[in-house]
């Protein structure tokens, strides 16, 4: 049933009783996606064990202050992302918009100050040097890559919004806000194995 009211569109929601297929799809790309970012840390793992020391001599440990606070700030953003989800539910949808546009603010400056010691961190050893650069910045990039496309999906989302509140638009939050879930787990494992050679 499509509801094209903000009313309707509410109360749709609040009367499904399944999952929405959008859902569904979201979760079965998290679960592929989720193998990808398990293979690429016990990668890590297992070139971290099969060189000593690891990183390799000339390479300085990796920070430990600033990725946890830009971690932090990422993990945060799921709580307008939520709110969001629960604004439309409510019929709320200006509402909705201010948090989604809150959560893109603060995800994209998460974003921005990584990229900023991401390319620090090619300026002091390369990517094709030793296996800890390769693996290391393999793992970083993919992630850097996904937070990009949620940036994207934010900004979909915030124009669609802006427009109305339909059934499909509803559910495109719900979607997009579980996105984000998992791009915010992931990214407190990626940074966990970033700062492992400090801890």
């Amino acid at each position: 049933m499509e509801a094209t009211a903000t009313g309707s569109a509410a109360r749709v929601a609040r009367q499904r009783r399944a999952m929405p297929s959008g859902w569904w799809g979201m979760v079965l790309l998290i679960a592929t996606e989720f193998t990808l970012f398990a293979s690429l840390i016990a990668s890590y793992f297992y070139l971290r064990f099969q060189n000593t020391p690891w990183p390799p001599a000339g390479i300085d440990d990796p920070s430990v202050t600033l990725p946890l606070v830009f971690t932090g700030m990422l993990v945060a953003t799921c709580i307008p992302m939520f709110a969001a989800v629960r604004s439309v539910r409510a019929g709320q949808r200006w509402l909705a918009w201010a948090f989604v546009a809150l959560a893109l603010v603060v995800q994209a400056t998460y974003l921005g100050l990584q990229i900023w010691l991401f390319v620090g961190d090619m300026n002091s050893f390369s990517p094709s040097a030793t296996a800890y650069g390769s693996i290391y910045f393999a793992l970083l990039g993919t992630h850097h890559a996904h937070v990009a496309v949620g940036l994207a999906l934010d900004a979909w989302l915030l124009g669609a919004l802006a427009f109305g509140l339909t059934n499909y638009r509803m559910i495109a939050l719900r979607v997009i806000a579980l996105y984000w879930y998992f791009v915010a787990f992931v990214a407190i494992l990626v940074v966990l194995t970033q700062i492992y050679p400090t801890l």
